[in-house]
């Protein structure tokens, strides 16, 4: 591969992380994948030199030892004496799924990993998945933690269910305004409210824009998730608090995040997708996109970044500080 397609290698691109899979184990195959396309090309010819061998030059038994002039390749750039072209091509990752959690998780390679940072300067949101189960609680939220109580659940109904998620959704918007720090009797705060701006000036707690239910057949219920500066582990928690509200008990059986920032589902790379030539299609792909939605949601004259609506893409928790600038070092 020569300098034009190590150019494709810079951007942003996403890959679905399957459960049972630790983050840092998605990025390191990803790294492999990548040398290995690298540094599979077709080696050039070697370069010839001339060099004189010694040999038996004559008919019969009268043969002379003699210098002849004979062309012979040269080896010192051969793969098999100098190692691999490419030994190092550092890949960074956005916002992190546990080891228990699915769905899309953005990466980045080469000057791509800078993207990462204005993404987490955009504080974007992300679209979770989040399926419960009702009935039982445990101690870290999840279904197959230690069971540390059962509960009836027969009272619960949709409606009751639809009312708490409301409540949710309401005092977390009332927490997305105090972030924001606006004064709401001015009229900047009018506007970007109504076109749907407010977002944190910095840090803050999980922050839920979005929240209804999709399912409902007890004791199995499926809720979106619409959250910035979140974790799985509160979205588990969450769970368990709408368990509480119902006069009952709850706990998590799934978490998937099925949009981080600008990157859907549609974007995101199979286990079987993350190859050389499928990461540098994705690259391109995705790359107008990406540079449209960080100049609209970093553009001067927000006081605060855009906040997505409740079908665009956004994100928030910085990106992994274990990866640094994506780069190919040669030997």
């Amino acid at each position: 591969m020569g300098s034009r397609g190590l150019a494709r290698l810079h951007g942003l691109f996403a890959v679905y992380k399957p459960p049972g899979l630790k983050w840092k184990h998605v990025r390191d195959t990803v790294e492999l994948q990548l040398l290995k396309g690298v540094n599979a090309r077709k080696a050039p010819a070697p370069e010839q030199r001339v060099r004189f061998l010694l040999g038996h030059v004559g008919d019969g038994e009268e043969k002379e030892l003699t210098l002849t002039a004979t062309s012979v390749p040269t080896l010192t750039n051969h793969p098999l004496v100098c190692g691999p072209a490419f030994t190092s091509l550092k890949v960074g990752v956005g916002h992190r799924l546990d080891a228990q959690a699915s769905g899309v998780l953005v990466l980045g390679v080469g000057h791509g990993r800078r993207l990462l940072t204005s993404m987490y300067n955009a504080h974007l949101t992300k679209d979770y998945t989040v399926r419960g189960l009702l009935g039982k609680a445990t101690d870290d939220f999840c279904e197959d933690g230690r069971l540390v109580e059962k509960s009836t659940y027969d009272h619960v109904t949709r409606e009751k269910l639809d009312r708490i998620l409301a409540l949710i959704q309401g005092s977390h918007q009332k927490a997305l305004v105090m972030y924001s720090n606006l004064d709401l009797q001015t009229q900047e705060a009018y506007d970007m409210a109504v076109r749907g701006l407010i977002r944190p000036m910095g840090k803050s707690p999980m922050l839920v824009t979005g929240i209804r239910c999709v399912f409902f057949a007890p004791p199995e219920f499926l809720i979106e998730v619409q959250c910035m500066h979140e974790t799985q582990k509160q979205l588990r928690r969450l769970v368990h608090e709408i368990g509480l509200e119902l006069k009952t008990t709850a706990v998590c059986s799934q978490v998937r995040r099925t949009r981080d920032g600008f990157f859907t589902l549609d974007d995101a790379l199979l286990r079987t997708q993350w190859d050389l030539h499928s990461i540098q299609d994705a690259i391109q792909a995705t790359a107008p996109r990406v540079a449209a939605e960080l100049e609209r949601s970093l553009r001067p004259g927000l006081g605060t970044q855009q906040l997505p609506g409740p079908g665009q893409p956004w994100d928030s928790r910085g990106p992994s500080s274990a990866s640094g600038l994506g780069s190919c070092a040669g030997p």
